[in-house]
Protein backbone atom coordinates (compact mmCIF):
# COMPACT_ATOMS: atom_id res chain seq x y z
CA UNK A 1 0.00 0.00 0.00
CA UNK A 2 1.27 3.46 -0.84
CA UNK A 3 2.26 5.93 1.86
CA UNK A 4 -0.45 8.26 0.58
CA UNK A 5 -3.15 5.63 1.13
CA UNK A 6 -1.80 4.88 4.62
CA UNK A 7 -2.11 8.57 5.50
CA UNK A 8 -5.64 8.71 4.12
CA UNK A 9 -6.69 5.72 6.20
CA UNK A 10 -5.24 7.25 9.37
CA UNK A 11 -7.22 10.41 8.76
CA UNK A 12 -10.61 8.73 8.41
CA UNK A 13 -10.49 5.24 9.96
CA UNK A 14 -11.47 5.62 13.60
CA UNK A 15 -11.17 2.98 16.27
CA UNK A 16 -14.06 2.81 18.72
CA UNK A 17 -13.58 4.89 21.85
CA UNK A 18 -15.89 2.60 23.78
CA UNK A 19 -15.19 -1.08 24.42
CA UNK A 20 -16.82 -3.17 21.67
CA UNK A 21 -14.88 -6.39 22.33
CA UNK A 22 -17.99 -8.14 23.66
CA UNK A 23 -20.31 -6.83 20.96
CA UNK A 24 -21.45 -9.51 18.52
CA UNK A 25 -20.28 -8.79 15.02
CA UNK A 26 -22.99 -9.05 12.31
CA UNK A 27 -22.61 -12.09 10.08
CA UNK A 28 -23.93 -10.22 7.03
CA UNK A 29 -23.82 -6.61 5.86
CA UNK A 30 -26.86 -4.40 6.52
CA UNK A 31 -29.68 -4.41 3.96
CA UNK A 32 -29.62 -0.61 3.44
CA UNK A 33 -33.25 -0.03 2.46
CA UNK A 34 -34.97 -1.66 5.46
CA UNK A 35 -33.00 -2.30 8.62
CA UNK A 36 -32.64 -2.00 12.35
CA UNK A 37 -29.06 -0.86 13.14
CA UNK A 38 -26.78 -3.40 14.82
CA UNK A 39 -24.92 -2.63 18.06
CA UNK A 40 -21.64 -1.71 16.35
CA UNK A 41 -23.34 0.80 14.05
CA UNK A 42 -25.26 2.25 16.99
CA UNK A 43 -21.99 2.69 18.93
CA UNK A 44 -20.36 4.33 15.89
CA UNK A 45 -23.34 6.64 15.49
CA UNK A 46 -23.19 7.63 19.18
CA UNK A 47 -19.50 8.49 18.91
CA UNK A 48 -20.16 10.57 15.80
CA UNK A 49 -23.01 12.34 17.60
CA UNK A 50 -20.67 13.12 20.48
CA UNK A 51 -18.28 14.67 17.97
CA UNK A 52 -21.11 16.75 16.50
CA UNK A 53 -22.11 18.00 19.95
CA UNK A 54 -18.59 19.34 20.46
CA UNK A 55 -19.15 21.86 17.67
CA UNK A 56 -21.53 24.48 19.06
CA UNK A 57 -21.40 26.58 15.89
CA UNK A 58 -22.53 23.54 13.87
CA UNK A 59 -25.44 22.73 16.15
CA UNK A 60 -26.75 26.28 15.98
CA UNK A 61 -26.98 25.77 12.23
CA UNK A 62 -28.45 22.26 12.55
CA UNK A 63 -31.28 23.67 14.67
CA UNK A 64 -31.89 26.74 12.52
CA UNK A 65 -34.72 27.12 10.04
CA UNK A 66 -32.44 25.49 7.43
CA UNK A 67 -32.89 22.19 9.22
CA UNK A 68 -30.50 19.40 10.07
CA UNK A 69 -28.45 16.93 8.08
CA UNK A 70 -28.32 13.19 7.35
CA UNK A 71 -25.17 11.48 8.60
CA UNK A 72 -23.92 7.96 8.05
CA UNK A 73 -21.50 5.55 9.69
CA UNK A 74 -19.86 2.49 8.17
CA UNK A 75 -18.32 -0.10 10.50
CA UNK A 76 -15.24 -1.57 8.79
CA UNK A 77 -12.33 -3.92 9.35
CA UNK A 78 -8.84 -2.90 8.24
CA UNK A 79 -5.99 -5.09 6.99
CA UNK A 80 -4.78 -5.59 10.58
CA UNK A 81 -8.19 -7.09 11.45
CA UNK A 82 -8.97 -4.04 13.59
CA UNK A 83 -12.57 -2.89 13.84
CA UNK A 84 -13.36 0.79 13.40
CA UNK A 85 -15.72 3.06 11.58
CA UNK A 86 -15.95 5.78 8.94
CA UNK A 87 -18.27 8.80 9.00
CA UNK A 88 -19.92 10.83 6.25
CA UNK A 89 -22.63 13.40 5.64
CA UNK A 90 -25.09 13.55 2.76
CA UNK A 91 -24.66 16.36 0.25
CA UNK A 92 -22.64 19.28 1.55
CA UNK A 93 -22.06 20.42 5.10
CA UNK A 94 -22.23 24.21 5.48
CA UNK A 95 -21.39 24.60 1.81
CA UNK A 96 -18.31 22.37 2.04
CA UNK A 97 -17.57 18.95 0.57
CA UNK A 98 -14.42 18.15 2.54
CA UNK A 99 -14.22 18.40 6.34
CA UNK A 100 -11.97 16.58 8.77
CA UNK A 101 -13.43 13.46 10.41
CA UNK A 102 -15.67 12.78 7.36
CA UNK A 103 -14.68 10.76 4.29
CA UNK A 104 -14.30 12.82 1.10
CA UNK A 105 -16.94 12.92 -1.66
CA UNK A 106 -16.83 10.50 -4.58
CA UNK A 107 -16.22 13.50 -6.82
CA UNK A 108 -15.44 16.96 -5.46
CA UNK A 109 -17.44 19.37 -7.57
CA UNK A 110 -16.25 22.23 -5.32
CA UNK A 111 -12.59 21.72 -6.27
CA UNK A 112 -11.36 25.00 -7.77
CA UNK A 113 -9.85 23.08 -10.69
CA UNK A 114 -13.07 21.23 -11.45
CA UNK A 115 -14.27 21.64 -15.05
CA UNK A 116 -17.75 22.31 -13.71
CA UNK A 117 -16.83 25.81 -12.53
CA UNK A 118 -15.83 26.91 -16.02
CA UNK A 119 -19.03 25.42 -17.38
CA UNK A 120 -21.09 27.16 -14.69
CA UNK A 121 -19.42 30.46 -15.57
CA UNK A 122 -20.43 29.97 -19.21
CA UNK A 123 -23.99 29.11 -18.17
CA UNK A 124 -24.14 32.15 -15.90
CA UNK A 125 -22.88 34.36 -18.73
CA UNK A 126 -25.57 33.03 -21.07
CA UNK A 127 -28.19 33.55 -18.38
CA UNK A 128 -26.97 37.11 -17.88
CA UNK A 129 -27.26 37.82 -21.61
CA UNK A 130 -30.78 36.35 -21.69
CA UNK A 131 -31.88 38.44 -18.71
CA UNK A 132 -30.37 41.59 -20.21
CA UNK A 133 -32.20 41.01 -23.50
CA UNK A 134 -35.51 40.12 -21.84
CA UNK A 135 -35.33 43.21 -19.61
CA UNK A 136 -33.90 45.66 -22.14
CA UNK A 137 -35.72 48.99 -22.42
CA UNK A 138 -35.70 48.72 -26.20
CA UNK A 139 -37.55 45.41 -26.09
CA UNK A 140 -40.02 46.67 -23.49
CA UNK A 141 -40.68 49.80 -25.58
CA UNK A 142 -41.05 47.69 -28.71
CA UNK A 143 -43.57 45.37 -27.01
CA UNK A 144 -45.51 48.35 -25.66
CA UNK A 145 -45.46 50.07 -29.08
CA UNK A 146 -46.65 46.89 -30.83
CA UNK A 147 -49.48 46.49 -28.32
CA UNK A 148 -50.50 50.17 -28.66
CA UNK A 149 -50.43 50.03 -32.47
CA UNK A 150 -52.40 46.77 -32.46
CA UNK A 151 -55.09 48.43 -30.36
CA UNK A 152 -55.10 51.47 -32.67
CA UNK A 153 -55.38 49.18 -35.66
CA UNK A 154 -58.34 47.33 -34.21
CA UNK A 155 -60.03 50.59 -33.21
CA UNK A 156 -59.54 52.35 -36.55
CA UNK A 157 -60.68 49.33 -38.57
CA UNK A 158 -63.67 48.87 -36.24
CA UNK A 159 -64.65 52.55 -36.65
CA UNK A 160 -64.37 52.32 -40.44
CA UNK A 161 -66.56 49.22 -40.45
CA UNK A 162 -69.20 51.14 -38.50
CA UNK A 163 -68.94 53.88 -41.11
CA UNK A 164 -69.49 51.29 -43.86
CA UNK A 165 -72.45 49.90 -42.02
CA UNK A 166 -74.00 53.36 -41.84
CA UNK A 167 -73.33 53.93 -45.59
CA UNK A 168 -74.97 50.62 -46.44
CA UNK A 169 -78.00 51.54 -44.36
CA UNK A 170 -78.24 54.87 -46.21
CA UNK A 171 -78.03 53.12 -49.60
CA UNK A 172 -80.70 50.66 -48.57
CA UNK A 173 -82.99 53.55 -47.60
CA UNK A 174 -82.37 55.25 -50.98
CA UNK A 175 -83.26 52.04 -52.77
CA UNK A 176 -86.45 51.74 -50.73
CA UNK A 177 -87.49 55.32 -51.59
CA UNK A 178 -87.25 54.54 -55.31
CA UNK A 179 -85.16 57.64 -56.02
CA UNK A 180 -81.57 56.44 -56.62
CA UNK A 181 -78.81 55.89 -59.13
CA UNK A 182 -77.94 52.18 -58.77
CA UNK A 183 -74.68 52.43 -60.65
CA UNK A 184 -73.49 55.24 -58.40
CA UNK A 185 -74.48 53.30 -55.26
CA UNK A 186 -72.57 50.23 -56.46
CA UNK A 187 -69.46 52.29 -57.18
CA UNK A 188 -69.70 53.87 -53.75
CA UNK A 189 -69.97 50.47 -52.11
CA UNK A 190 -67.00 49.15 -54.07
CA UNK A 191 -64.92 52.20 -53.22
CA UNK A 192 -65.61 51.84 -49.49
CA UNK A 193 -64.75 48.13 -49.48
CA UNK A 194 -61.52 48.93 -51.34
CA UNK A 195 -60.67 51.63 -48.78
CA UNK A 196 -61.30 49.13 -45.94
CA UNK A 197 -58.97 46.65 -47.60
CA UNK A 198 -56.34 49.34 -48.08
CA UNK A 199 -56.67 50.41 -44.46
CA UNK A 200 -56.30 46.80 -43.26
CA UNK A 201 -53.25 46.27 -45.48
CA UNK A 202 -51.61 49.46 -44.22
CA UNK A 203 -52.01 48.39 -40.63
CA UNK A 204 -50.93 44.83 -41.42
CA UNK A 205 -47.74 46.15 -43.02
CA UNK A 206 -47.04 48.52 -40.13
CA UNK A 207 -47.57 45.82 -37.49
CA UNK A 208 -45.56 43.33 -39.53
CA UNK A 209 -42.57 45.68 -39.58
CA UNK A 210 -42.72 46.02 -35.80
CA UNK A 211 -43.18 42.25 -35.42
CA UNK A 212 -40.02 41.64 -37.45
CA UNK A 213 -38.06 43.65 -34.92
CA UNK A 214 -39.70 41.77 -32.05
CA UNK A 215 -38.95 38.42 -33.69
CA UNK A 216 -35.30 39.37 -34.03
CA UNK A 217 -35.15 39.89 -30.26
CA UNK A 218 -37.02 36.65 -29.56
CA UNK A 219 -34.77 34.74 -31.92
CA UNK A 220 -31.69 36.03 -30.11
CA UNK A 221 -33.22 35.03 -26.77
CA UNK A 222 -34.29 31.58 -28.08
CA UNK A 223 -30.84 30.98 -29.53
CA UNK A 224 -29.18 31.83 -26.23
CA UNK A 225 -31.65 29.65 -24.29
CA UNK A 226 -31.01 26.74 -26.62
CA UNK A 227 -27.25 27.21 -26.23
CA UNK A 228 -27.71 27.24 -22.46
CA UNK A 229 -29.89 24.10 -22.55
CA UNK A 230 -27.36 22.17 -24.66
CA UNK A 231 -24.41 23.34 -22.55
CA UNK A 232 -26.25 22.46 -19.33
CA UNK A 233 -27.08 18.96 -20.60
CA UNK A 234 -23.49 18.39 -21.76
CA UNK A 235 -22.14 19.69 -18.46
CA UNK A 236 -24.50 17.49 -16.45
CA UNK A 237 -23.65 14.40 -18.48
CA UNK A 238 -19.93 15.02 -18.08
CA UNK A 239 -20.43 15.47 -14.34
CA UNK A 240 -22.35 12.18 -14.10
CA UNK A 241 -19.47 10.48 -15.92
CA UNK A 242 -16.98 11.89 -13.41
CA UNK A 243 -18.79 10.04 -10.61
CA UNK A 244 -16.87 6.78 -10.99
CA UNK A 245 -18.55 4.40 -8.56
CA UNK A 246 -16.44 1.50 -7.24
CA UNK A 247 -17.70 -1.84 -5.90
CA UNK A 248 -16.18 -4.67 -3.87
CA UNK A 249 -15.09 -6.44 -7.07
CA UNK A 250 -12.88 -3.46 -7.96
CA UNK A 251 -15.17 -2.60 -10.88
CA UNK A 252 -16.10 0.97 -11.80
CA UNK A 253 -19.30 2.32 -13.34
CA UNK A 254 -20.35 5.93 -13.77
CA UNK A 255 -23.78 7.32 -12.90
CA UNK A 256 -24.94 7.28 -16.53
CA UNK A 257 -24.33 3.51 -16.66
CA UNK A 258 -25.92 2.87 -13.27
CA UNK A 259 -29.15 4.75 -14.08
CA UNK A 260 -29.45 3.61 -17.70
CA UNK A 261 -32.31 1.24 -16.84
CA UNK A 262 -34.40 3.97 -15.27
CA UNK A 263 -37.34 5.48 -17.20
CA UNK A 264 -35.51 8.52 -18.56
CA UNK A 265 -31.98 7.24 -17.97
CA UNK A 266 -31.04 10.48 -16.21
CA UNK A 267 -29.59 10.23 -12.69
CA UNK A 268 -31.46 12.38 -10.15
CA UNK A 269 -29.85 15.50 -8.77
CA UNK A 270 -27.51 14.68 -5.90
CA UNK A 271 -27.00 11.03 -6.91
CA UNK A 272 -23.69 9.80 -5.55
CA UNK A 273 -23.53 12.46 -2.84
CA UNK A 274 -25.44 10.59 -0.11
CA UNK A 275 -23.55 9.33 2.93
CA UNK A 276 -23.57 5.57 2.27
CA UNK A 277 -22.13 5.68 -1.29
CA UNK A 278 -19.37 7.99 -0.01
CA UNK A 279 -18.58 5.57 2.82
CA UNK A 280 -18.50 2.45 0.65
CA UNK A 281 -16.41 4.19 -2.02
CA UNK A 282 -13.77 5.16 0.52
CA UNK A 283 -13.79 1.68 2.07
CA UNK A 284 -13.27 -0.07 -1.27
CA UNK A 285 -10.55 2.39 -2.31
CA UNK A 286 -8.64 1.75 0.91
CA UNK A 287 -9.04 -2.01 1.40
CA UNK A 288 -11.44 -1.68 4.29
CA UNK A 289 -14.01 -4.45 4.66
CA UNK A 290 -17.60 -3.18 5.26
CA UNK A 291 -19.33 -4.83 8.22
CA UNK A 292 -22.48 -2.78 8.82
CA UNK A 293 -23.94 0.68 8.29
CA UNK A 294 -26.53 3.12 9.60
CA UNK A 295 -27.81 6.58 8.71
CA UNK A 296 -29.34 9.03 11.16
CA UNK A 297 -30.83 12.52 11.08
CA UNK A 298 -29.25 15.22 13.22
CA UNK A 299 -31.01 18.51 14.00
CA UNK A 300 -34.30 20.16 13.16
CA UNK A 301 -36.64 18.67 10.60
CA UNK A 302 -37.00 20.50 7.29
CA UNK A 303 -40.33 22.28 6.87
CA UNK A 304 -41.64 19.96 4.17
CA UNK A 305 -40.05 16.64 5.11
CA UNK A 306 -40.49 14.53 8.23
CA UNK A 307 -37.15 13.93 9.90
CA UNK A 308 -36.70 13.21 13.62
CA UNK A 309 -33.52 14.09 15.48
CA UNK A 310 -31.28 11.02 16.10
CA UNK A 311 -33.68 8.67 14.28
CA UNK A 312 -32.20 6.07 11.93
CA UNK A 313 -33.39 6.04 8.32
CA UNK A 314 -33.06 3.68 5.35
CA UNK A 315 -31.07 4.71 2.30
CA UNK A 316 -33.12 6.67 -0.23
CA UNK A 317 -34.22 4.57 -3.18
CA UNK A 318 -34.50 7.17 -5.94
CA UNK A 319 -30.88 8.30 -5.61
CA UNK A 320 -29.16 5.34 -4.00
CA UNK A 321 -30.81 2.07 -5.03
CA UNK A 322 -29.04 1.62 -8.41
CA UNK A 323 -25.76 2.83 -6.88
CA UNK A 324 -25.86 0.60 -3.80
CA UNK A 325 -27.09 -2.45 -5.70
CA UNK A 326 -23.91 -2.15 -7.79
CA UNK A 327 -21.56 -1.24 -4.92
CA UNK A 328 -22.70 -4.17 -2.79
CA UNK A 329 -22.34 -6.81 -5.50
CA UNK A 330 -20.37 -9.73 -4.08
CA UNK A 331 -20.98 -8.73 -0.45
CA UNK A 332 -23.06 -11.12 1.64
CA UNK A 333 -25.97 -9.02 2.79
CA UNK A 334 -28.94 -9.44 5.11
CA UNK A 335 -32.14 -10.43 3.35
CA UNK A 336 -34.78 -7.82 2.69
CA UNK A 337 -37.18 -8.54 5.60
CA UNK A 338 -40.10 -7.99 3.25
CA UNK A 339 -38.88 -10.89 1.09
CA UNK A 340 -38.51 -13.29 4.01
CA UNK A 341 -40.30 -16.56 3.08
CA UNK A 342 -41.58 -16.78 6.66
CA UNK A 343 -43.65 -13.65 6.00
CA UNK A 344 -45.19 -14.99 2.81
CA UNK A 345 -48.98 -14.98 2.83
CA UNK A 346 -50.89 -17.71 1.01
CA UNK A 347 -54.35 -17.25 2.54
CA UNK A 348 -56.29 -14.17 3.54
CA UNK A 349 -58.67 -13.79 6.44
CA UNK A 350 -62.12 -13.07 4.97
CA UNK A 351 -64.23 -10.78 7.17
CA UNK A 352 -67.29 -10.67 4.90
CA UNK A 353 -68.34 -12.32 1.63
CA UNK A 354 -71.37 -12.68 -0.62
CA UNK A 355 -71.94 -13.24 -4.34
CA UNK A 356 -70.90 -9.69 -5.22
CA UNK A 357 -68.01 -8.65 -3.00
CA UNK A 358 -65.79 -9.58 -0.11
CA UNK A 359 -63.75 -7.82 2.57
CA UNK A 360 -60.39 -9.24 3.61
CA UNK A 361 -58.06 -8.46 6.49
CA UNK A 362 -54.79 -7.53 4.79
CA UNK A 363 -51.68 -8.41 6.81
CA UNK A 364 -48.99 -5.82 7.50
CA UNK A 365 -46.06 -5.68 5.05
CA UNK A 366 -48.17 -7.15 2.27
CA UNK A 367 -49.04 -5.46 -1.03
CA UNK A 368 -52.63 -4.60 -1.96
CA UNK A 369 -51.89 -4.83 -5.69
CA UNK A 370 -48.82 -6.01 -7.65
CA UNK A 371 -45.92 -3.57 -7.73
CA UNK A 372 -42.56 -3.42 -9.51
CA UNK A 373 -41.20 -6.18 -7.29
CA UNK A 374 -42.13 -9.85 -7.54
CA UNK A 375 -43.84 -9.76 -4.15
CA UNK A 376 -47.23 -11.43 -3.94
CA UNK A 377 -50.23 -9.20 -3.32
CA UNK A 378 -53.87 -9.40 -2.19
CA UNK A 379 -54.83 -9.12 -5.85
CA UNK A 380 -52.75 -12.20 -6.74
CA UNK A 381 -54.41 -14.33 -4.07
CA UNK A 382 -57.92 -13.12 -4.94
CA UNK A 383 -57.32 -13.70 -8.66
CA UNK A 384 -56.12 -17.23 -7.96
CA UNK A 385 -59.05 -18.06 -5.66
CA UNK A 386 -61.71 -16.37 -7.82
CA UNK A 387 -60.64 -16.97 -11.43
CA UNK A 388 -64.06 -15.96 -12.82
CA UNK A 389 -64.10 -12.59 -11.02
CA UNK A 390 -63.86 -9.66 -13.44
CA UNK A 391 -62.57 -6.11 -13.24
CA UNK A 392 -59.77 -4.52 -11.20
CA UNK A 393 -61.05 -6.43 -8.11
CA UNK A 394 -59.28 -4.26 -5.47
CA UNK A 395 -61.57 -1.27 -4.85
CA UNK A 396 -59.12 0.75 -2.73
CA UNK A 397 -55.59 0.29 -1.43
CA UNK A 398 -53.74 0.19 1.84
CA UNK A 399 -50.02 0.98 2.14
CA UNK A 400 -47.92 -2.16 2.09
CA UNK A 401 -46.97 -1.61 5.75
CA UNK A 402 -50.58 -1.01 6.86
CA UNK A 403 -52.84 -3.87 7.90
CA UNK A 404 -56.63 -4.01 7.93
CA UNK A 405 -59.87 -4.14 6.00
CA UNK A 406 -59.69 -4.13 2.23
CA UNK A 407 -62.74 -4.11 -0.05
CA UNK A 408 -62.81 -6.43 -3.09
CA UNK A 409 -65.39 -6.45 -5.90
CA UNK A 410 -66.23 -9.63 -7.81
CA UNK A 411 -67.66 -7.87 -10.88
CA UNK A 412 -66.85 -4.73 -12.82
CA UNK A 413 -70.28 -3.22 -12.08
CA UNK A 414 -69.83 -3.73 -8.32
CA UNK A 415 -66.33 -2.27 -8.58
CA UNK A 416 -67.62 0.92 -10.24
CA UNK A 417 -70.43 1.27 -7.68
CA UNK A 418 -68.04 1.00 -4.72
CA UNK A 419 -65.51 3.27 -6.42
CA UNK A 420 -68.26 5.86 -6.82
CA UNK A 421 -68.97 5.66 -3.10
CA UNK A 422 -65.31 6.35 -2.37
CA UNK A 423 -65.30 9.31 -4.75
CA UNK A 424 -68.45 10.71 -3.11
CA UNK A 425 -66.89 10.01 0.31
CA UNK A 426 -69.92 8.10 1.54
CA UNK A 427 -67.72 5.18 2.61
CA UNK A 428 -66.56 5.60 6.19
CA UNK A 429 -63.17 4.28 7.32
CA UNK A 430 -61.51 4.29 10.70
CA UNK A 431 -57.90 3.45 11.44
CA UNK A 432 -56.31 2.73 14.78
CA UNK A 433 -52.66 3.65 15.34
CA UNK A 434 -50.07 3.72 18.09
CA UNK A 435 -48.03 6.93 18.09
CA UNK A 436 -44.57 7.60 19.49
CA UNK A 437 -45.37 10.56 21.74
CA UNK A 438 -48.21 12.22 23.59
CA UNK A 439 -50.85 14.42 21.95
CA UNK A 440 -52.12 17.59 23.64
CA UNK A 441 -55.54 17.61 21.93
CA UNK A 442 -58.05 14.83 22.51
CA UNK A 443 -59.53 15.33 19.05
CA UNK A 444 -59.17 17.57 16.02
CA UNK A 445 -58.59 17.86 12.29
CA UNK A 446 -55.26 17.88 10.46
CA UNK A 447 -55.19 19.68 7.11
CA UNK A 448 -51.77 19.46 5.46
CA UNK A 449 -51.38 19.21 1.64
CA UNK A 450 -49.16 16.37 0.41
CA UNK A 451 -47.14 15.62 -2.70
CA UNK A 452 -44.58 12.91 -3.60
CA UNK A 453 -40.91 13.50 -2.85
CA UNK A 454 -39.70 13.07 -6.43
CA UNK A 455 -36.10 12.67 -5.25
CA UNK A 456 -36.87 10.01 -2.65
CA UNK A 457 -39.93 7.95 -3.55
CA UNK A 458 -42.07 6.55 -1.99
CA UNK A 459 -41.66 9.27 0.66
CA UNK A 460 -44.17 12.12 0.64
CA UNK A 461 -43.74 15.81 1.50
CA UNK A 462 -45.95 18.48 2.98
CA UNK A 463 -46.16 21.16 0.29
CA UNK A 464 -48.49 24.17 0.47
CA UNK A 465 -47.61 25.23 -3.08
CA UNK A 466 -48.00 22.02 -5.12
CA UNK A 467 -49.44 19.49 -2.67
CA UNK A 468 -52.91 17.96 -2.96
CA UNK A 469 -55.41 18.66 -0.21
CA UNK A 470 -55.21 16.07 2.56
CA UNK A 471 -57.49 16.09 5.60
CA UNK A 472 -57.64 13.74 8.58
CA UNK A 473 -59.87 13.73 11.65
CA UNK A 474 -58.37 12.19 14.82
CA UNK A 475 -59.59 11.08 18.23
CA UNK A 476 -57.29 10.06 21.09
CA UNK A 477 -58.20 6.77 22.77
CA UNK A 478 -55.50 6.39 25.42
CA UNK A 479 -52.11 7.85 26.39
CA UNK A 480 -49.57 5.86 28.34
CA UNK A 481 -45.77 5.87 28.78
CA UNK A 482 -45.20 8.49 26.07
CA UNK A 483 -47.34 6.51 23.62
CA UNK A 484 -50.75 7.48 22.23
CA UNK A 485 -53.40 5.09 20.96
CA UNK A 486 -55.51 7.01 18.47
CA UNK A 487 -58.30 6.75 15.90
CA UNK A 488 -57.81 8.27 12.46
CA UNK A 489 -60.71 9.13 10.15
CA UNK A 490 -59.26 10.01 6.72
CA UNK A 491 -61.46 12.49 4.86
CA UNK A 492 -59.20 12.32 1.80
CA UNK A 493 -57.10 9.36 0.70
CA UNK A 494 -53.56 10.49 -0.19
CA UNK A 495 -50.56 8.19 -0.19
CA UNK A 496 -49.01 7.99 3.32
CA UNK A 497 -51.56 10.59 4.49
CA UNK A 498 -51.99 9.24 8.03
CA UNK A 499 -48.27 8.61 8.43
CA UNK A 500 -47.37 12.15 7.33
CA UNK A 501 -50.15 13.79 9.37
CA UNK A 502 -49.03 11.90 12.47
CA UNK A 503 -45.30 12.56 12.10
CA UNK A 504 -45.04 16.06 10.64
CA UNK A 505 -44.25 18.93 13.00
CA UNK A 506 -47.33 20.81 11.76
CA UNK A 507 -49.46 17.71 12.30
CA UNK A 508 -49.39 15.69 15.52
CA UNK A 509 -45.56 15.66 15.63
CA UNK A 510 -45.69 12.04 16.83
CA UNK A 511 -44.80 9.40 14.22
CA UNK A 512 -46.60 6.08 14.12
CA UNK A 513 -44.63 3.38 15.93
CA UNK A 514 -42.67 1.31 13.42
CA UNK A 515 -42.79 3.90 10.64
CA UNK A 516 -39.29 3.52 9.19
CA UNK A 517 -39.89 6.32 6.65
CA UNK A 518 -41.11 9.05 8.99
CA UNK A 519 -40.24 7.71 12.44
CA UNK A 520 -38.31 4.73 13.80
CA UNK A 521 -37.91 1.16 12.59
CA UNK A 522 -39.82 -1.56 14.43
CA UNK A 523 -41.19 -5.02 13.73
CA UNK A 524 -44.16 -3.49 11.89
CA UNK A 525 -46.02 -0.25 11.28
CA UNK A 526 -48.59 0.15 14.06
CA UNK A 527 -51.39 1.30 11.77
CA UNK A 528 -54.50 -0.80 11.16
CA UNK A 529 -57.61 -0.14 9.04
CA UNK A 530 -59.99 -1.20 11.77
CA UNK A 531 -63.51 -0.47 10.52
CA UNK A 532 -65.27 -0.02 7.19
CA UNK A 533 -68.84 1.10 6.46
CA UNK A 534 -70.41 1.21 3.00
CA UNK A 535 -73.68 0.78 1.12
CA UNK A 536 -74.12 -2.62 -0.47
CA UNK A 537 -74.46 -2.03 -4.26
CA UNK A 538 -77.29 -4.58 -4.57
CA UNK A 539 -79.25 -4.63 -1.30
CA UNK A 540 -78.58 -0.91 -0.61
CA UNK A 541 -78.16 -1.79 3.08
CA UNK A 542 -75.34 -0.21 5.13
CA UNK A 543 -72.66 -2.79 5.82
CA UNK A 544 -70.58 -2.18 8.96
CA UNK A 545 -67.45 -4.28 9.50
CA UNK A 546 -64.69 -4.25 12.08
CA UNK A 547 -61.33 -5.95 12.59
CA UNK A 548 -59.54 -4.93 15.77
CA UNK A 549 -55.88 -4.05 15.41
CA UNK A 550 -53.41 -5.90 17.60
CA UNK A 551 -50.04 -4.25 18.19
CA UNK A 552 -48.07 -6.82 20.15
Amino acid sequence: MSKQNQTVKLNYFRKFEGDVSTVTRPEKFTFPFYYSPDQLSVQAAKELQTYLLEHDEWNKEFWSENGGKMFGVLVVENEKNEIGYLSAFSGRLFGENILSFFVPPIYDILDENCFYHKGEDELNQLTKQIIELENSEELKNLIAFYQKESECSEQEISNYKLKLKASKKRRDELRSSGSFDEEQLIKESQRERYQLKELSNQWKKKLSDIKVQLDEYQEQISTLKNQRRILSAELQEKLFQEYRILNSKNTYKDLIELFSNKTDGIPPSGAGDCAVPKLLQFAFQNNLKPISMAEFWWGASPKSEVRVHENYYPACKSKCEPILNFMLEGIEMEENPLLNPENEVTELEIIYEDDFLLVVNKPANFLSVPGKSKLKSVYDIIKANYPLAEGPLIVHRLDMATSGLLLVAKTLAIYHDLQSQFIKRTIQKRYVALLNGKIEQNEGIIDLPIRPDIEDRPRQLVCFEHGKKATTKFEVIEQKENKTLIYFYPITGRTHQLRIHAAHQLGLNAPIVGDELYGSFSSRLHLHAESLEFEHPISKKRIKLKSEGRFE
